[in-house]
This record gives structure tokens, sequence and C-alpha cells, in this order.
């Protein structure tokens, strides 16, 4: 995308407002701008501020996207209109009419706990192998955003409690206790192995590079690919998938839906409800098991 596209002063007002206002996480604050810089573009000359309803249908007809994008493009839409409502410089929002494309509901993907055993036993060599256990560990561990994980700071660690604070979307504090386990190699890289790798740096960061400097969602994705390989894991990985596996595990596990919710940060427990279909799976699997289940 081409950063120079000018965006209309009401667009910019309003992704000040985002920012600075509703305090979105970067993540979705850059995801809103590049889709309003996608449409500036696509409408050329015309200011997005007085577009019409057909011209919005047209413009999400013609989206080349799939479903999901094109549900973003009139998410984002409809919130930019509404802000606009909010300000009085429009009196009705184009948008009121259009229906949301009906996306197919997907269960999210997880690791088998087989697999995540695969995965964090790693061959502990070098101090950046440490570091990697460590930061695997945690996110196993607590089921935190992977921006929530790179954000994570000496401060955030309570060791004697136990825990860390995270900051969640919205700027939302929660607190995600620890286990024996993930505190032990946290422990180890913190106080033998983090100042290996820092040398003579210094920085509040918990996960650092090799440079010594704040760890970048880059460098993670290539660390959990990696891992994956050695583990000769097949599937596709992505710290969400982590995520998914925390939840899941913990659900088939006992773990009540609600404390789910509140370790993962999700506002609204519609969301974490998901997880209870992957569950269902573990019930039938293990009714399986009743001796008279087969003839």
């Amino acid at each position: 995308m081409n950063n120079a596209i000018t965006l209309e002063e009401n667009v910019l007002d309003y992704l000040n407002y985002l920012k600075y206002e509703r305090k979105l996480s970067s993540n979705t604050y850059e995801s809103y701008a590049y889709n309003l810089k996608k449409i500036t573009k696509y409408f050329e000359d015309k200011s997005l501020t007085h577009l019409t309803e057909d011209e919005i249908r047209l413009f999400l007809y013609n989206s080349k996207e799939s479903k999901k994008t094109i549900a973003h493009y009139l998410t984002v839409l409809k919130s930019f209109y509404d802000y606009l409502l909010d300000n009085e410089i429009i009196k009705v929002n184009p948008c009121l009419n259009i229906k949301m494309p009906k996306l197919e509901k997907s269960l999210p993907k997880f690791l088998t706990e087989e697999e995540v055993n695969r995965l964090l036993d790693i061959k502990l060599q070098k101090p950046l192998d440490y570091r990697d256990k460590a930061m695997l560990e945690v996110l196993y561990a607590t089921g935190i955003r992977i921006s929530e994980l790179l954000d994570l700071t000496l401060n955030s660690y309570n060791e004697k409690g136990c825990f860390i604070k995270v900051m969640g979307k919205g700027s939302k504090e929660r607190i995600v206790p620890l286990g024996d386990i993930t505190i032990r190699y946290l422990n180890l890289y913190l106080k033998e192995y983090r100042p290996l790798i820092l040398k003579t740096k210094e920085t509040d960061y918990l996960f650092v590079n090799y440079n010594g400097s704040r760890m970048s969602r880059q460098g993670f994705f290539k660390i959990l690919k990696k891992k994956c390989e050695d583990a000769g894991i097949k599937k596709e990985v992505s710290p969400h998938v982590l995520r998914h596996s925390f939840a899941t595990h913990l659900l088939n596990n006992g773990a009540d839906l609600r404390i789910i919710q509140e370790l993962l940060g999700h506002e609204n427990i519609s969301t974490t409800e998901i997880y209870s279909h992957i569950s269902k799976d573990k019930i039938i699997t293990d009714y399986q098991k009743h001796p008279h289940y087969y003839k």
C-alpha cells in the first residue's frame, strides 16, 4: 500500500479518535488505517465523507477480496460514518442498510497436548535456546496474544506472586497466573541467560533478540516455525494456534468457560464459547471408551 495516499481531514480526525480516544491496539488501528487508505485509493478524488449507499455497495461488489475482508471494509466504514454522525458532519449513515456478508464459522486450529509437549521439548544448549524455551512456555501457559507477550517488561513479571500483568486490548490490564514449570524456565532465562544475550545493553522488555533489542513479531514467527520443524509438527502453527491450544486444553481438562474468558481477556463470553464446540469432540471421543459403546 502506498503510504503517500492523501487522506481527507475527516478520515484523519477519525483515525486520531481511534488512536487517542478509543485507544485501539496498534494492530487494530493499523488495520483500520490500511483499509481506509485502500478505500480512498479506490474512490480517488471523491470524498469518503460524501459516499452514497450505492457507491459503497458497488465498491464492495467490485472487491476481489475474501468475504472476511469485505466484512472488515464494511465494519470500518460503518464505524467511520457513526463517528461522522456523532459529530453532526452527516445526517445518515450510508452503510445502515448494507448487510454483512455471511461468514462460515470455522473452529480454531490447535495442537494436541502431545504436539505441544514435543514443541516445548527444546534442546537447551545456547542462551537463545533458554530464551526460546521461556517464551514458548509463557505463551502456552498463559494463552496471551503475541503482541501481549512481546510487550511484557521486567515489571510485568511478579515472581513472588507467580503471575504476569498483561496489557490487553483497549489498554485493559489483567493478571494471568503462571505454573511451576513456566516459572522455573522463566527464572532460568531471566537470571542466567538474558544477561548473556544483552551483554552491555539495557532494556526493560522481557524477551529480547540476539542484538539485545525487543523481540519482534517477525523474529518470533521464525523461531516458532523452526521449533515446529525440529519437533516434526507438520501443521501450520502461529502464536494464535498456541493461544487456541491453551484454551482448548484447559476446557478439556475441566476448566470453567468464564475463567478461560478472563484469562484470554475476551470482553464477551460469546467469543470464548467457540472452544465449547471443540470440547464436545473430546466428550464424544471419551464416551467411546465406555465398555458398552462398541458391540
